[in-house]
């Protein structure tokens, strides 16, 4: 088999993939793709054009009227015709727009390409939920990193104090984090499951260090044996 230079890491909702991911594309020095980032930036513009997302014409339509941009300068991590929406996706009402709009077939198609040339003949790290299953299914490394519902609910519930949300349950997350897995993971359309030959990563009692060191470890090895540069 052969395989393409993108490191593959999945996972559910706030399972920390996306800070495992950017840490450990910082420490090999390559490209970090956040592809939930993208289905959020898609729900938020989608939302505030009230695109009907009940009808694949409409969306279809959408799709191919907007321009996205992904890490197009420094500090913009996502635009849709021009306006950086890096901020915007993190609100919390993203998270079940995203969800949504993450179920419907030509979102991911459009995302799939879109995806797949970003990473084009680069080495990367690419997080999301089915990339080492769909998106790239021979990428040379693969983690699904997790972590229990408690826990994700928590560092959920953390994020939004910082970021100044008072009115913020916790019991309301946990449930929030529930429903989205079992969205996520019973969808028609590429599914939230590991993949066979992915290594899963507890991140519930693990330090941030220890699971990079880990990855990097595993990573460094499996790209030396099949002739990989870093």
């Amino acid at each position: 088999m052969s395989h393409c230079s993108v490191i593959a890491i999945d996972g559910p909702s706030g399972s920390g993939k996306s800070t495992v991911a950017k840490s450990l594309a910082k420490e090999l020095g390559i490209l970090y793709i956040d592809t939930g980032a993208m289905f959020r930036a898609l729900a938020y513009v989608a939302n505030e054009r009230s695109i009907p997302l009940d009808s694949d014409s409409e969306v279809e339509s959408f799709l191919k009227s907007i321009k996205v941009d992904y890490q197009s300068e420094e500090g913009s991590l996502i635009k849709v015709d021009g306006i950086d929406l890096s901020e915007r996706i993190r609100e919390h009402h993203v998270s079940k727009l995203a969800s949504i709009i993450s179920q419907i077939a030509p979102v991911r198609t459009f995302l799939l390409d879109f995806q797949r040339e970003l990473a084009n003949s680069k080495v990367c790290v690419m997080e999301g939920r089915d990339i080492g299953t769909v998106v790239f299914p021979e990428a040379f490394c693969k983690f699904f990193v997790t972590a229990s519902i408690e826990v994700r609910a928590k560092r959920r519930y953390d994020q939004l104090l910082d970021k100044g949300q008072e009115d913020v349950d916790l019991d309301q997350l946990k449930k929030d984090v529930k429903k989205r897995d079992d969205k996520d993971m019973g969808r028609d359309v590429a599914p939230l499951k590991k993949a066979d030959d992915a290594e899963l990563v507890d991140t519930s009692e693990m330090p941030l260090d220890t699971v990079i060191s880990h990855l990097k470890g595993m990573v460094s090895n499996r790209a030396s044996e099949i002739g990989i540069n870093l």
